[in-house]
């Protein structure tokens, strides 16, 4: 249970704190149900396992974060993960989109992860006492996550053939999503301006692409560069979503369905 906010919030920094709060659950919610679909189906046994763990972590991040909504008065963490339609997440698209190839999971999966992880550090800082103390906490389970998939970056690239050509092939349908993923939503400037967010977008999305860089140039992958800044004006993080996020969330809640008011 995350520890209860202390400060009065003006109601603008209370509904952009909510608003971001959103993204970063439905973000490890989307991610770790992604994840879960490789068990079985994964390369290796040692995968099925990883992934597995690796999803488990992530629903572990989005509880703490749905538990930091209830505690706002938004709701029951099980209502929040499960009742919501589309149109009320806040998950960027990329983690909404199909798992395709074992290539584009795994380049999807690095490029979160290292954003996840600039994006905590930044908010080890957070005005949100409950945000600070959270992430110090994920950022050493996210670091295995990101190691573990910077290897296979790695490997797949290294490897040349197919591989790298899989590989290859998976750098245009990520890139197309960064804009979305480095979005933070119509309240971006109150984030900043009220500590929630104790850096500027920009310097996080520089701060990613200097740890990524190196990494796609180790596989042989050359630096697509990064997408054009500007304003953002529709995407998951305002609500617009893909066909994959309706049948994602069916499958998801399936069981929940069948007592919503259980408690599992």
């Amino acid at each position: 249970m995350p520890a209860k906010l202390e400060q009065e919030l003006t109601p603008a920094v209370r509904t952009a704190l909510v608003d971001f709060v959103r993204q970063l659950a439905d973000d490890e919610l989307t991610l770790g149900h992604r994840d879960s679909e490789w068990l079985g189906l994964a390369p290796d046994v040692e995968e099925d396992v990883a992934f597995s763990s690796i999803a488990q972590d992530e629903i572990g991040h989005a509880v703490y974060y749905y538990e930091i909504l209830q505690d706002l008065g938004e709701g029951h963490p099980d209502e929040l993960a499960f009742d919501r339609p589309p149109s009320a997440r806040r998950n960027a698209l990329l983690l909404e989109r199909s798992n395709g190839d074992w290539a584009y999971t795994i380049l999807r999966h690095f490029v979160y992860d290292v954003w996840d992880a600039v994006r905590l550090q930044a908010l080890t800082r957070s005005s949100v006492p409950a945000l600070a103390q959270g992430a110090a906490k994920m950022l050493r389970e996210e670091r295995y996550h990101r190691m573990h998939m910077e290897m296979w970056v790695r490997s797949l690239g290294q490897a040349g053939g197919e591989a790298l050509q899989r590989l290859t092939a998976a750098v245009q349908p990520v890139w197309a999503d960064l804009p979305d993923l480095f979005d933070f939503g119509p309240h971006a400037d109150t984030l900043v301006s009220s500590g929630i967010l104790p850096e500027p977008p920009a310097a996080l999305v520089d701060a990613w692409a200097q740890q990524v860089r190196p990494v796609l140039e180790a596989a042989g992958l050359p630096w697509p560069g990064l997408p054009a800044r500007g304003a953002h004006t529709a995407g998951g993080r305002r609500g617009v979503h893909t066909p994959g996020l309706e049948e994602l969330l069916t499958t998801m809640g399936s069981v929940h369905r069948l007592d919503p008011a259980a408690r599992w």
